[in-house]
């Protein structure tokens, strides 16, 4: 009797703690997974593709590390493949993650913690098991000598334990950061039998140990590198990777000019080419190879937020600390002109940080995007809430007097005048402003507004400096302008204290390029984060968006929902694409 009592209470203890959390192949932000458990593969990718052939792709720069996860040197492009991830996307959805390295995922009603259990196969590339105290081990990692991005995409994790050779887990600060589970199955795991043995604060060619699909083959210092795909790969049967993963070398040819990349291009040396230059879409892909059908171009159209792209003001600049003489000079970049003289009227105009998706501000606040916002009323702005923002419109024929009109106005009120056709401050210095560039072709984009701002007196300077330099001045903020890119994906989150977050300012090498330091940005951040439901997320998205458009952080360029993709004809992809990328991997040469 009494064993059997013994036996009911360790039944019952066992039931109970079993009711604690709901295991899963699969985390999703909102909803359930599109995937069933016995899914047997993506549905965009072709399951009889051939494992076969060489792909080469163009990089810009150079390249001195192999180490991608510090701020030191310029790492090797494509050298993520080499590892694997917790769980891995379905990109037809819009925030997905199905298991990789991790078999299943246990996940509590409160979110405060999440286990991952690791696939017993699973095997890094010299053999030696994936296990939990690899993953403890890489997490400690990159948060102690990883980029800043690290600390603070990872902040609200109090604790990770390996709770077995094959169980971790990760138990957060409270329970309504709703997207930590999704963003932890994103972690590339290290081995820490091979780091423990390695500097991993050096930025040099150290040949790294993963267990991704692909392994690290021959490179050329800065020049050329190549991936072989890993015959063995232990992950290549499973579901998620069906159809995935077909060449058997992928290769990574760098250049310093994107005209000499395309020439490269058209003479067969690259195979394949995202285009993101207008007049060269419209104006070079021309010739017998394409009429022939040997090269195609495709635009394939996407379902991403566009996020924004614009000349980023460095606020930490006494130049740009007021928000009027931001708003000024903005005003006298002719988008207009711009897009048909140069663009052939390709593009259209990015307003909101979260462009072509229901995350951008619309409209005056109402709703939940009002209760958020009201609480701040006399921090922001009157216009936030009485004006629908929206960007001043040329005529686009390269007169733009009312525009420069009203910036001379808003730059005399912050105490700016014009002296004998200069701008100047009340010490009777004249505003100059250095546009920092690292590849060529842009200056043919920002020439033109940079003669509109020395038509009221702006003295200005562009200059273009190799990567290296240009991402060492950007990490370390010593620019005034930069044109710069924010991407958002349909559901942000932590990565938005990277873009705005007010201690990121602070961090060499965050993302935070523009020195965003405000209370109200960071309370709305964490609204975000904490959102329970996809209105709520909504709401937040769109209160902060409205408040960093008031602010004039950038001036706002232009977006395409679309990639312009150039490929040689031995290239083959899948019938269709994924909603929310452009699936390369999926691909395969015939």
């Amino acid at each position: 009797m009494k064993w059997l009592l013994s036996a009911f209470a360790l039944l019952v203890l066992n039931v109970a703690h079993a009711e604690d959390f709901v295991r899963s192949h699969a985390l999703v932000m909102h909803g359930e997974p599109a995937l069933a458990a016995d899914f047997s593969h993506l549905p965009y990718v072709n399951v009889d593709a051939p494992k076969q052939g060489s792909v080469t792709h163009e990089a810009q720069g150079t390249f001195d590390t192999f180490n991608p996860f510090i701020v030191k040197g310029n790492a090797a492009a494509g050298v993520g493949q080499i590892y694997d991830t917790l769980l891995t996307s379905n990109n037809d959805e819009a925030f997905a993650q199905y298991g990789l390295l991790a078999k299943s995922i246990d996940l509590p009603a409160d979110r405060s913690w999440v286990r991952f259990n690791l696939r017993p196969e699973a095997r890094f590339h010299d053999g030696k098991p994936v296990t939990a105290e690899d993953v403890v081990f890489t997490f400690n990692l990159l948060i102690e000598k990883g980029a800043p991005f690290y600390r603070a995409y990872y902040g609200s994790i109090k604790e990770v334990k390996a709770e077995s050779a094959s169980s971790v887990r990760f138990t957060f600060a409270d329970g309504t950061n709703r997207e930590l589970p999704l963003i932890l199955g994103q972690l590339p795991i290290l081995p820490k039998h091979f780091w423990k043995n390695h500097d991993f604060s050096k930025a040099d060619l150290t040949v790294p140990l993963g267990s991704g699909p692909y392994k690290l083959g021959e490179f050329d210092t800065g020049r050329s590198i190549s991936y072989q795909r890993v015959t063995d790969y232990w992950a290549k049967d499973l579901p998620i990777n069906r159809g995935r993963y077909n060449f058997a070398e992928i290769k990574y040819e760098y250049y310093r000019d994107s005209s000499v990349a395309l020439e490269a291009f058209k003479s067969g040396r690259i195979d394949y080419r995202i285009e993101t230059s207008a007049k060269d879409w419209a104006t070079a892909y021309t010739g017998p190879m394409f009429d022939s059908g040997k090269v195609h171009t495709d635009t394939l159209q996407n379902e991403n937020p566009q996020g924004m792209q614009g000349f980023v003001f460095n606020t930490r600049r006494d130049l740009f600390k007021q928000s009027d003489v931001r708003k000024a000079i903005g005003l006298l970049f002719d988008f207009e002109w711009t897009n048909e003289q140069l663009f052939y009227g390709a593009y259209k105009r990015t307003n909101s940080y979260f462009a072509a998706s229901e995350l951008a501000s619309i409209g005056l606040p109402k709703g939940g995007e009002l209760a958020l916002l009201e609480p701040f009323k006399k921090h922001l702005p009157e216009e936030v809430f009485t004006q629908e923002f929206t960007l001043d419109k040329t005529r686009g024929d390269g007169n733009i007097r009312p525009q420069m009109r009203e910036a001379l106005a808003l730059l005399k009120g912050a105490g700016w005048s014009l002296d004998k056709g200069k701008l100047v401050d009340a010490n009777g210095k004249q505003m100059h402003i250095e546009f920092l560039l690292y590849q060529k072709t842009f200056e043919r984009i920002v020439l033109p507004y940079t003669r509109n701002l020395q038509k009221i007196g702006i003295s200005t300077e562009v200059r273009v400096v190799d990567v290296s330099q240009y991402v060492n001045r950007v990490q370390n903020f010593d620019f005034d302008m930069v044109v710069g890119s924010f991407g958002q994906s349909s559901s942000p989150g932590n990565e938005q204290r990277d873009f705005w977050g007010s201690k990121a300012a602070e961090h060499v090498g965050s993302r935070n390029i523009i020195g965003v330091n405000s209370p109200v940005v960071d309370s709305l951040i964490e609204q975000i984060i904490a959102a329970d439901d996809r209105q709520a997320l909504i709401d937040a998205t769109r209160a902060l968006d409205r408040v960093l458009l008031w602010s004039y952080y950038v001036v706002p360029q232009w977006h395409l929902n679309a990639w312009r993709v150039a490929y040689w004809d031995k290239l083959k992809r899948p019938a269709r694409n994924p909603k929310y990328a452009l699936g390369l991997d999926s691909w395969w040469v015939e």
